[in-house]
């Protein structure tokens, strides 16, 4: 096979990739179910770090979907290079705390300087859950550890009508998937992704510096 011929043969694969994704992304908007061999690509492609732009200082939690991070990159890009190009080049303990705009971008970031509030108690009382429709929570710690909660897709259900990007919900607290995040690493909540965060851990200090970036969700 020549090269021309490959390359038609590569073409024609993307394409049927892009129409089998546009058929079903918007379909799975709140679910983690995936072909097996798009997994195995974005897995790959989220490995080999050429989402980066020259960020290393963190990599993706393993809590990261990412399937929806190989999707939502290549159909953003220029966001999310932006996103990395500028974590990178700022001091990210010295920038005062407060919701501000990321220079050159649409993009906002907040610096929340707090504390892990949310306890198991709380959990059982149904509290602290939500998910958006129209942007990605991008959460990076940058000092301390915070908790978090996935909520279960089957046993919850929307307790709220939606509000201006933001749904809440009713779940069951023995179906909760509870886990943290520590600096060196972040996590990425797209709209699949029912979350609750700032849940209290097991750390000596609930103190912490989070950063919460929102990205637009592409369709």
């Amino acid at each position: 096979m020549n090269i021309n011929i490959q390359n038609r043969t590569m073409k024609k694969m993307m394409t049927a990739l892009v129409l089998l994704l546009s058929m079903t992304v918007g379909a799975q908007t709140y679910t983690n179910h995936y072909p097996k061999a798009l997994t195995r690509l974005a897995e790959k492609w989220v490995k080999k770090g050429e989402w980066r732009s020259g960020f290393t200082k963190a990599a993706p939690a393993p809590t990261v979907n990412p399937v929806e991070f190989y999707i939502q990159y290549h159909r953003n890009p220029a966001q999310w290079q932006a996103l990395f190009q500028w974590l990178q080049s700022t001091d990210l303990l010295a920038i005062p705390s407060g919701r501000m705009p990321i220079p050159g971008t649409t993009l906002t970031v907040s610096v929340e300087d707090g504390d892990n509030w949310c306890s198991q108690d709380d959990l059982r009382a149904g509290k602290g859950s939500e998910s958006h429709y129209q942007k990605i929570d991008f959460m990076y710690v940058v000092s301390g550890t915070e908790g978090f909660c996935r909520l279960d897709h089957e046993t919850s259900t929307p307790l709220s009508d939606y509000k201006p990007d933001r749904v809440e919900y009713k779940f069951q607290y023995d179906r909760l998937q509870q886990f943290t995040s520590i600096p060196g690493t972040f996590n990425i909540m797209f709209p699949c992704d029912w979350h609750i965060a700032k849940v209290k851990t097991n750390a000596e200090s609930q103190r912490l510096r989070v950063l919460v970036i929102k990205v637009d969700y592409k369709l």
